[in-house]
């Protein structure tokens, strides 16, 4: 049979490929890596947990490899891209997903310096990584990069579903931070499309941890029926939206973001 282009196995494969994964020891940065790394690619796993990322690139095969990256640290960031390129040969896919926030929730308490820490590591963080890694990817013809954002781009939280419970509710500064993440996808897509680089976003709804499960069972119980599915994200679901976005697959799409919240935000 001809085929009318490139194969399913070629369209999905990463052979030859090197990833860079901010955040990439966490709940769903693991499942990322390994996406990447079933696929082909060689990855690169960062975040500021070093022992978490290495042990994580050990698992995965002694061709992944782990560093420490802060990224609120400018030059780290810039240092830490030139390393994996020095190594490695070349940055083809960078998944920007570290996120940090304060322990103040409450809308009442929030401050400043919350929302500065936050925007410092998920969006500054993000356009210095882009910045840094386009330059490569420019150089090499075109390469892959993926913001992870929240449903909460989209929507505003519920304040009832988080009534009584100490979190208190979404912090101003993950909903704002992550909407800045997804206008920031869509000026650098359309900036370097000219380049072949193409940039997407990914949202990812209701992904608790385990440990958050079994710390706050009462809100796990309230978020459940809000998803039309009825229930919570595992965070191997993320995958395919990874892997979609990082190959060839999805090689006509830039500047969008691809919702995965169980039809939370279909309502």
């Amino acid at each position: 049979m001809e085929l009318s282009g490139p194969s399913l196995e070629e369209l999905l494969s990463l052979e030859g490929k090197v990833a860079l994964v901010t955040g990439g020891d966490g709940h769903l940065g693991t499942p990322t890596c390994e996406a990447l790394a079933e696929a082909g690619a060689r990855v690169a796993i960062a975040s500021i947990n070093l022992q978490g990322c290495q042990e994580l690139a050990q698992r995965l095969g002694p061709q992944h490899f782990g560093l420490y990256l802060d990224t609120t640290d400018e030059d780290m960031i810039r240092k830490v891209i030139d390393k994996i390129v020095e190594d490695a040969g070349a940055i083809d896919i960078l998944v920007n997903m570290a996120w940090s926030g304060r322990p103040r929730w409450r809308l009442d308490e929030v401050t400043a310096d919350d929302f500065e820490a936050a925007f410092r590591v998920g969006v500054t963080g993000y356009f210095v990584a882009s910045q840094h890694a386009a330059r490569y990817m420019r150089q090499a013809g075109g390469g892959s990069i993926i913001n992870i954002a929240s449903m909460y781009v989209l929507v505003a939280s519920y304040p009832q579903v988080y009534e009584d419970l100490d979190s208190g509710g979404q912090p101003a500064y993950y909903q704002a931070g992550k909407a800045a993440v997804l206008q920031l996808t869509r000026h650098l897509a359309v900036y370097w499309a000219k380049d072949g680089i193409r940039v997407n976003a990914i949202s990812p709804g209701s992904f608790p941890s385990p440990e958050v499960e079994e710390q706050i069972p009462q809100l796990m119980a309230r978020l459940k029926p809000r998803a039309p599915l009825g229930r919570l994200g595992e965070n191997w679901e993320i995958k395919g939206a990874i892997l979609f976005c990082a190959s060839l697959a999805s090689s006509y799409m830039t500047g969008q973001n691809l919702v995965i919240d169980g039809g939370w935000t279909a309502w």
